[in-house]
């Protein structure tokens, strides 16, 4: 079996921050509070999509119509990271490029779902009047738009990225699960360049319900990522965006006389019971993994925030004191199912620069060292999953 290097060759990112690789290398070294919104869905916290024009990246807008938010954000920022890796042009490139992509299960009608839930109060024939809503009131799409594997279908329309597809669900282990298929495929030479990542729509009403129901979101405003065990509420302050990435094997890049961010040297991954297991050992196990050879320079956190597993993490990331930590989501916000490839993208960015960006909690992260030449992408699941990167320098 092959053992191909496989390298970052495209980076793109859209979220609270901006668009594009290098707005949000900026944004996380300009020591400037996150944006965020405390007010719309008060008391709950977002970070907000800054404003995108669609049409870059979309062009046809029958395209856009169809489909949801969180498929745009996907689909545009597939784009962006196609551009970035000097694909988007080469039809042979992407008609034989590999997609693996990290959904969630769509957004819901929320008019609807009100209309519903009103009418429930005052009929009795709850039966027939669901069937009236549902056969009345859901446009025909919604439910194509809620099929989780139409976020590839439409970057397959969109980009013309059409070799094989996979896509995964399952909140952050959906983002695990992708960017470590994507890498085993080109390790083993199954595949030479793929595209992988994950989007979410933090400000549809439904995606803070189904946080809330689990009573994991922070009620109190937003502070950073590890100072959130004493606040109100369940600790996470989510946000929206996409990230994905172009990999390649390392011979193909060079083939290409493209530059890499970053190799990925290995994935290791868990997903415990953790009413059984130890989470806090667990993390510790799959940091020990990453580091056996020697301890990455920095290590870049998706913590989510939620309490007592962030705790964990956190115990767990400061028995690791020759690496610089930085927790990602105190900028950007908790992105589900892109979060570990945002994390990752944020460790390759930081490689491929060879400095750690500017600590986002004082209290809580170390300056960095002059030069950094490896670095630990984390994900650590708010119920399931866990998940690290190892990135090291091209």
């Amino acid at each position: 079996m092959q053992n191909n290097t496989v390298v970052i060759t495209g980076i793109g990112l859209i979220s609270s921050l901006g668009e594009g690789a290098d707005a949000h290398w900026q944004a996380f070294n300009d020591g400037a509070k996150p944006r965020i919104d405390g007010e719309r869905f008060k008391p709950y916290t977002v970070h907000p999509l800054g404003e995108v024009d669609w049409n870059s990246q979309i062009p046809k807008r029958g395209d856009q119509r169809q489909m949801e938010t969180w498929q745009r954000i996907g689909t545009y920022t597939a784009g962006l990271a196609l551009q970035d890796a000097g694909i988007k042009d080469d039809e042979a490139l992407c008609a034989t490029m590999d997609m693996v992509v990290a959904a969630g299960g769509g957004e819901r009608d929320v008019t609807v779902d009100t209309q519903i839930l009103a009418e429930a109060r005052v009929r009795n024939d709850l039966g027939t009047m669901l069937n009236e809503k549902l056969s009345t009131e859901l446009r025909p799409t919604l439910f194509l738009a809620q099929l989780s594997n139409l976020l590839a279908g439409n970057i397959s329309i969109v980009h013309k990225v059409t070799g094989s597809s996979r896509t995964f669900m399952g909140e952050e282990g959906a983002g695990i699960s992708a960017i470590d298929t994507a890498v085993s495929r080109i390790r083993s030479g199954q595949s030479t360049h793929a595209l992988v990542g994950g989007s979410y729509n933090a400000e549809h009403p439904d995606m803070l319900l189904g946080f809330e129901l689990n009573q994991m979101l922070k009620t109190d405003g937003w502070s950073p990522v590890w100072q959130r065990e004493n606040s109100e509420g369940g600790g996470i302050v989510t946000g929206s965006g996409g990230a994905f990435l172009v990999l390649e094997s390392a011979d193909h890049a060079k083939k290409r006389g493209v530059r890499a961010y970053a190799a990925i040297d290995a994935i290791y991954s868990s997903q415990i019971r953790r009413n059984r297991e130890n989470l806090g050992e667990t993390i510790s196990k799959l940091l020990g993994a990453a580091s056996a050879d020697k301890a990455a320079d920095l290590i870049v956190s998706g913590a989510t925030g939620a309490k007592k597993v962030t705790s964990a993490e956190k115990a767990a990331l400061e028995a690791f004191s020759s690496s610089t930590v930085r927790g990602l989501s105190s900028k950007t916000g908790h992105l589900r199912e892109a979060q570990f490839p945002l994390a990752v993208a944020i460790a390759a960015l930081s490689v491929f620069h060879g400095t750690a960006f500017l600590p986002l909690d004082s209290e809580n992260e170390a300056t960095g060292p002059a030069n950094i030449s490896s670095a630990l992408a984390t994900s650590i699941g708010a119920t399931r999953s866990e998940g690290v990167a190892r990135l090291s320098k091209v």
